[in-house]
This record gives C-alpha cells, structure tokens and sequence, in this order.
C-alpha cells in the first residue's frame, strides 16, 4: 500500500483538506508516521483542517491516535479542526484515544540556593509529621485493640502470637548469638590493644561489660531484629495489602489491628528482651573469651573483675529499654506495610523505609534513655 493511497491532501481556500483511506493500523507505521509528520508540516497560514476518514477500511489504536495527534497539532495553531465520515463503530475507539491523551504540562522550575534548601527542609518535616502521626495513630488503635482482648480473652489469636514468636524470637537466636559474639570479641581485642598502651589491661572487663549490658548488647539485638523481622513485618502486611486481603477482612467484620498487628508486635515485645538477654551472655562469652586468649586474663580474673565492675541495675537499664525498642519497631514496621499501595515498587520502597526509620528511631530512644539514666544517676 503506497503513501498517496493512505492520506492525500488538498488546500483550499483558507483550509486543508486531508483524506484518509486504507487501513490505519500499526503494520503501516513506516508509512504513516511520514505523511502525518509532512501534514503537520503544511503552511500554517490555514484556518480550518478538515480530515476525512470515510474510505478508511481498517482503524486500530494505533491510527486513531495519529489522526487525534495531527488534529490536537493544528488545534494548539490556532486552527478550527474536526473529522468527517467517521463510522460510528469506530466512535468509541476515538473517545477513548481522545481521554487517554492528555496534554503535557511543563516541566516546574527548578529551585536552586538556599530556596530549594528551605524548600527540602519543609517537605521533609511534613513528611516526619505525618510519619509521627500515623504511628500514634496505629499506636491508639493498638492500644484499643488490646483493651478489647482484655475485656474478651477468647478473642486474641494465641496461635498466631506463638507462630510468631518462633519466627522473632526462636528462629533468630542463632544469628543473634553470633553477631553479639563478635561484637564482644571486637571490643575487648580493641580495649585491650589500647589499654595495654598504658599497662590497665584489667580495665576492659569493666568496658566489655557496661558497654555489653547497658547500650551496645540491646542495641545491636534491636538493630537485628529491624532488619530482620521488622522488614517481614512490613513485607507480609504490603503483600495483604496489594491482595486486598485486609480490605476482606474488614469485609467479614475483623479488626485488622486485632488479627494482624497486635500478635506480631507482642511478639516482638516479649521476644527482644529475651533475644537481649542472650545476646548480652554471648557478648560477654566473646569478651571473655578474647581477654583470655589474646589478652592474657584469666577467665577467673575475668568473672571476678566483671562481678566487682557491674551490678543488678546496669542489666536492668538494657532490660528496660528492650520492650520500648521492640514497640517501636513493630508499630514503625506495621505502619509502612499498611501503607503500601498496588505495586511492588511501593512494597520495596516501604519495607526500606521500615528498616530505616527503625533502626533510626531505636538509636533516638537509645539515646533518650541514655539521657534519662544520667540524670536520675543510674
């Protein structure tokens, strides 16, 4: 099929004529792609296009959205435009071209100094308060839920909290054991390479253990359990999101923070402290273990300088801050899987939310409880 069969062209007085014919499909797009460029070409000094479409034997998508573009061309000219001999079978097709192509709006100006500095700053403390209040949000609804399960007990999902809690809990305990033993291992070889400088080799007892109980054995268990169980939470909540799974439940008359959130962060809540009282035994077993092979300290020394060096209240200010960790990070990891939408780069955008602000705000409170301890001298 040649060029002049398909679209022919005929100037008038103060117009042009243009006249459609044979089949306008995307197997012909070498051919039309040329004559509706040379159309869109013509003296611009005309004032009426008028196409006609009559003798088109066949019309797809594709056709009809060369046709709708050479008319919006002469439209944004100036021009009065319109079609003539259009089939009403093929109505239809243009109105939904004519809706799908919409006009692109320019490109915004691009701030630069210190108005797109301002300008960040803003959208990212709007964006922090709308994170903040969302969790407070999900925190009163958990809260809600969790009266509700007081008032009926026979309504809490106990299988759904031990399922849990084999997976937070019994499941990490390996991997946990094995990074705070490293973790105490690194730091007693570094105290002692330091302190050795100054002949107080004896001292890193005291640092392994402070450091092991009140900050470093709960924070790093905190930081596991975010990345690790946080980023599931957030993954199987996005994937019910994205199935509409949640929608249902509501449907059939559930509370999905009854069924779904409140067994996973009591989970959580009971398995950190627990994952933190393991971990701080095996950072210690590492510390020791270091001091005696590489430092020279007797594992006897050691328990006795730790005895003397710690006491009940620096394991408790660890234990203390373990469940308010935990909360923290399931109600972070919970909040990010609820708002997922339909596409899984939005559930691979949110889980790596949940984990950073997680593991972000767990250092935050680290740090207030750190504060809080100093000033009533704990």
């Amino acid at each position: 099929m040649t060029a002049g069969t398909l679209l022919s062209g005929q100037v008038t007085a103060g117009g042009l004529g243009l006249a459609a014919s044979g089949s306008w499909t995307a197997e012909h797009a070498r051919t039309l792609e040329p004559l509706i460029d040379h159309a869109t070409r013509t003296d611009t000094t005309v004032q009426r296009i008028i196409i006609d479409v009559t003798r088109i034997e066949r019309l797809d998508t594709y056709g009809a959205w060369l046709i709708e573009r050479t008319l919006r061309v002469w439209t944004e000219r100036g021009c009065d435009t319109r079609i003539v001999g259009l089939p009403d079978s093929y109505g239809n097709l243009f109105k939904k071209v004519r809706a799908g192509v919409g006009k692109l709006t320019p490109d915004k100006h691009k701030r630069t100094g210190i108005v797109a500095t301002l300008e960040s700053v803003g959208r990212t403390m709007t964006a922090v308060g709308n994170d903040l209040f969302t969790i407070f949000q999900i925190a009163g609804a958990l809260l809600v839920a969790f009266l509700s399960v007081v008032a009926h007990p026979r309504r809490f999902r106990f299988t759904s909290l031990i399922n849990h809690l084999e997976r937070v809990c019994w499941n990490a305990v390996p991997i946990i054991i094995l990074i705070t033993f490293l973790i105490g291992a690194i730091i007693a070889q570094q105290g002692i390479f330091h302190f050795r400088t100054f002949g107080a080799d004896i001292y890193v007892v005291d640092m392994v253990g402070v450091l092991v109980l009140r900050e470093l054995g709960v924070l790093i268990v905190c930081i596991m359990i975010a990345g690790r169980s946080g980023s599931a939470y957030t993954a199987e909540l996005g994937s019910m999101k994205m199935r509409e799974e949640i929608d249902a439940l509501r449907t059939m008359g559930f509370d999905p923070i009854e069924v779904l959130v409140l067994p996973r962060i009591l989970a959580l809540i009971i398995a950190v402290p627990i994952l933190a009282f393991i971990g701080a035994i095996a950072a210690l077993y590492g510390g020791g273990i270091v001091s005696w092979l590489y430092g020279g300290i007797d594992p006897k020394i050691f328990l006795s300088r730790l005895h003397e060096s710690i006491s009940i209240k620096t394991f408790a200010v660890g234990m203390i801050k373990a469940p308010f960790m935990a909360l923290i990070i399931g109600l972070v990891a919970c909040m990010e899987g609820l708002q997922v939408k339909g596409s899984a780069e939005s559930l691979g955008a949110k889980t790596t939310d949940s984990v950073v602000k997680s593991i972000f705000l767990v250092i935050v409170i680290d740090g207030l409880f750190a504060v809080f301890f100093a000033s009533i001298g704990v």
